[in-house]
This record gives structure tokens, C-alpha cells and sequence, in this order.
């Protein structure tokens, strides 16, 4: 009896060892291998969110460890919210998924009237393929030709949605210095406000310096058909150096802390997020494939032809912009919710 006894607890004891031996790690380039990553644009196709990421795709499947197939798939709604919530709420955390977001998700949390599905903190920030800013562009037969024009003159501009940025900074224009535009939103995309301002519809709008610099945009320039009346943004473009920039006609404390706390998020450019959870190493690999990249100079050439530009902003930095919009003082804070429920 005590030697089945003692038989059944060698047997028990084996087992268990055998159980938790150690196995082998799958390595990073072991899980991509094969694997497919799927890449959320946060927007509509045909845009410039779009445009980026479907060029950059077959670079970050290059640059990862194991040369993964990458697919682009459009999750457009919500000013890039629908996106952003999918990624942190049900998308997998094993590293098969990262989205290509927008700007405006690292604050819209913070001032919504509405709680929102997405907190940008939670999520891991990849990297960023370029620093944006705006200019404020006007038709060649517009009222306003010049910055000081825009405070004196009427002018109709045209926007997206309520709170893209293609309203809400003029919108902070007219709110703290004075400005005189009607701002119209409802507008599709910046090609459909194009064709308004072509049409006459409208007279300007709020545009990205790279939207600027590429497209009917670009040739209208050369054309002399637009007014680049100012910039707005956190510090002068050198591919529009000569246009005056916005805030340094901002005086007020409290309004120019208002137009920090939205140009800020400029910085960020076109950010790249994974899931929470995400593991370690796969995180190490996805931000060093996205650098690696973003630097390629094949994927500098591609946008290129587009005339856009790649200024690689790696994903600690997003981090570190969004601990400067989480320490924003709720009396800013609260400026800017009336931004976002006022014209």
C-alpha cells in the first residue's frame, strides 16, 4: 500500500514538474511571421489621413520583425472617435492591431459635454508621421485678402464638422480676437468645401499647411487664385514663412492659454496608437518598425508625390503632450467646452 502510495505521488510529482517546465518564448518575430496587422484609418478614404497610411503600410510591414502583411481598413465616424474607442474597448491587445487616429481624440475627452468611450491615456502611442499646422485661405476674389482684413471685413468660411479644427480655430478667432467670419459646417471633406469656394458658396476656409501644399490647393496657389491669410499653429511653417502667424496677435492670458491648448495637439501630427495591453515586446517592436519606417526614405519618396512631408514623432512624445493637456486648468478647460457648443 505505501508503495502505490508513494508510486502515485512520484507520478503526481512529475506530472506537475513536466506541467510547469519551462517553455520556449515565442519571439516577436515568431508571433508577426505569417501574421496579419491591421491598420484602422480613422477616417474616410481619399483623405490625407488615408492618403499616409496606405502609403506607409508596406513600410511598417517591412521594418517588422517578421514581415507581417499589414491591411488598411477605413473606421471613419465621430471626428475619429468611433476608431479610437474600437481600438481601446474590443480590439485585440495582441499587437495585430494599431489605428492611425486623429489629433483632436488626445483632448475631445477632456472637454465633451458628453462622456466619451475613448481616453487617450489608456491606449499605447506608436509614433507620429509629422508635426501639422493650419493656415486660414481665402478666394481670390474674398473680402479678406490680409490678417488685419479679417477683423474688419466680413467673410464665410467653410468647415467640417462642428469640432474639427477647420471650425473650431476660427471659431476662436471670432470668440477672443474679434474676428468676422460665419463659419458653415456640414461640408463632407475638404474637397467638398474646395468646390464651394469655387462655386462662390463660400469664401474660405481653415486648412492643413500639407492639404495646402498638395492637390487642387497647390495649384490654385500658383495659380494666384488663393490668400494664405494666416497660420495657426504653436510656431511658424518655413514652407509659408512669410504669413503672419495668429497668435501674436493673442494678448489676453487667459485666450492665449485657449489657443495653446488647441494648437498643441498640432504636435502630434498624424498619431499611431495599439490597444491597451499590448505586450512589451511586441510594443518595443511595433515603435521601432514605425521610426524605422517613417525614416524610410521609399516612404519618403511616396509622399513625396503627394507633396507631403515625414516628420517622425515617436509615441513617448504623443504621452508627453498628452500630460501637458492633462494639466490644463479647468477654467481653460472650460473656455474651450464653449468653443465646442457655440458658433
Amino acid at each position: 500500500m505505501k508503495l502505490k502510495q508513494f508510486a502515485a505521488a512520484a507520478t503526481f510529482v512529475l506530472s506537475a514538474a513536466l506541467f510547469t517546465a519551462p517553455t520556449q518564448a515565442q519571439t516577436v518575430e515568431e508571433f508577426y511571421k505569417g501574421n496579419t496587422v491591421t491598420l484602422m484609418v480613422s477616417a474616410a478614404p481619399g483623405g490625407g489621413a488615408d492618403l499616409y497610411a496606405r502609403a506607409f503600410a508596406p513600410f511598417m510591414s517591412k521594418h517588422l520583425p517578421g514581415n507581417p502583411n499589414v491591411v488598411v481598413t477605413n473606421v471613419p465616424g465621430a471626428g475619429g472617435l468611433t476608431a479610437a474607442a474600437q481600438l481601446q474597448n474590443s480590439a485585440p491587445s495582441d499587437g495585430t492591431v494599431i489605428a492611425a487616429l486623429q489629433r483632436n481624440n488626445l483632448y475631445l475627452p477632456l472637454v465633451s459635454p458628453e462622456k466619451l468611450a475613448f481616453d487617450p491615456r489608456e491606449v499605447n502611442w506608436i509614433g507620429s508621421l509629422n508635426k501639422e499646422s493650419y493656415v486660414l485661405i481665402t478666394w481670390e476674389n474674398a473680402p479678406v485678402k490680409t490678417l488685419d482684413d479679417l477683423f474688419v471685413r466680413p467673410l464665410t468660411i467653410g468647415s467640417t464638422s462642428f469640432n474639427n479644427e477647420n471650425r473650431t480655430f476660427p471659431a476662436m478667432i471670432n470668440e477672443y480676437l474679434g474676428g468676422k467670419m460665419e463659419i458653415i459646417p456640414g461640408y463632407k471633406g475638404n474637397d467638398e468645401i474646395a468646390l464651394a469656394m469655387e462655386r462662390g458658396e463660400v469664401q474660405g476656409r481653415a486648412v492643413t499647411t500639407t492639404s495646402l501644399l498638395g492637390g487642387n490647393d497647390a495649384n490654385w496657389l500658383a495659380e494666384g487664385k488663393l490668400n494664405v491669410v494666416a497660420q495657426l499653429a504653436m510656431r511658424p511653417n518655413a514652407a509659408v514663412k512669410d504669413v503672419p502667424m495668429i497668435l501674436d496677435r493673442v494678448t489676453d492670458p487667459k485666450a492665449r492659454s485657449v489657443f495653446e491648448f488647441m494648437f498643441l495637439p498640432l504636435d502630434a501630427g498624424r498619431p499611431f496608437a495599439a490597444p491597451p495591453g499590448v505586450p512589451e515586446d511586441r510594443l518595443t517592436a511595433l515603435r521601432a518598425a514605425f521610426e524605422a519606417a517613417a525614416k524610410d526614405p521609399g516612404f519618403i519618396a511616396e509622399v513625396a508625390k503627394q507633396n507631403a512631408t515625414v516628420e517622425m514623432i515617436p509615441g513617448l512624445e504623443i504621452h508627453e503632450i498628452l500630460e501637458k493637456l492633462y494639466a490644463t486648468q479647468p477654467e481653460v478647460l472650460d473656455l474651450v467646452k464653449g468653443l465646442l457648443v457655440s458658433g
